[in-house]
């Protein structure tokens, strides 16, 4: 009998991981979109991306609920338990990569109605190396790997970077040209949003480093002080 008890608690943590894995996963997919619309500045594309905000936030509510049901019926203890605290604190971050996706989106929609001028070169590689941190940090889950956590971690330098880098440019460039400037600051949000998504992936790495080790550490945090420009856009 407790053989079987124990097999069934152990199924319903491995469709725990996979509902959080499905989760992520499908913000990844909100991510790559937003930016989509971003770069060929798409209102349907950045509509899709805005109702996809409604999946992502009842598949969080729906991963809280199982968790609750676990702690309240199986009462678990030591790592089992930090299988389903990581996955409650983990879908809070994946829940904030969806909204930073949906105001990138909006961003993107709102520039499409006004001639805008060239995109900073490095806002897509930008984008591209937040997608790919937000992909490893959703691995290191998978595999248990704490070689992708660092790895995760390590990537967040390299996005502070792109940020310094673009948001130089656009001073530079209101500088040299104060008509940019409206332009300039949504590009600003723009960067903004995506270092964010980097923040909330590093979370999601630190939590997986936390799960597998018994040890909660602080890996890395970023040096950006939070904008006003934060939360869904109307």
């Amino acid at each position: 009998m407790a053989t079987t008890l124990r097999q069934s608690f152990e199924r319903q943590i491995a469709d725990l991981q996979q509902d959080v894995l499905r989760m992520g996963t499908y913000a990844v997919d909100m991510l790559d979109q937003a930016l989509q619309s971003l770069q060929r500045l798409d209102i349907n594309v950045a509509n899709q991306v805005i109702a996809m905000d409604d999946v992502v936030d009842r598949m969080d509510l729906e991963i809280e609920q199982a968790c609750m049901r676990l702690l309240a019926l199986q009462q678990p203890m030591s790592r089992d338990l930090r299988i389903i605290g990581t996955a409650l604190k983990m879908i809070a971050d994946i829940e904030r990569i969806g909204d930073f996706s949906v105001d990138i989106a909006k961003t993107a929609r709102r520039m499409a109605k006004e001639e805008y001028f060239k995109a900073p070169a490095l806002t897509q590689e930008m984008g591209h190396c937040v997608k790919a941190l937000v992909r490893e940090a959703l691995q290191s889950y998978v595999d248990h790997d704490l070689e992708r956590v660092r790895r995760a971690v390590d990537m967040d330098d390299q996005v502070d970077a792109y940020y310094d880098q673009i948001f130089t440019e656009l001073l530079e460039r209101v500088e040299r040209e104060g008509s940019l400037f409206r332009q300039a600051t949504w590009y600003t949000h723009i960067i903004h949003f995506l270092e964010r998504i980097a923040d909330h992936a590093v979370n999601v790495a630190e939590r997986v480093y936390y799960m597998e080790t018994g040890a909660f550490e602080q890996l890395a945090r970023s040096h950006h002080p939070e904008a006003p420009a934060q939360g869904t856009q109307n």
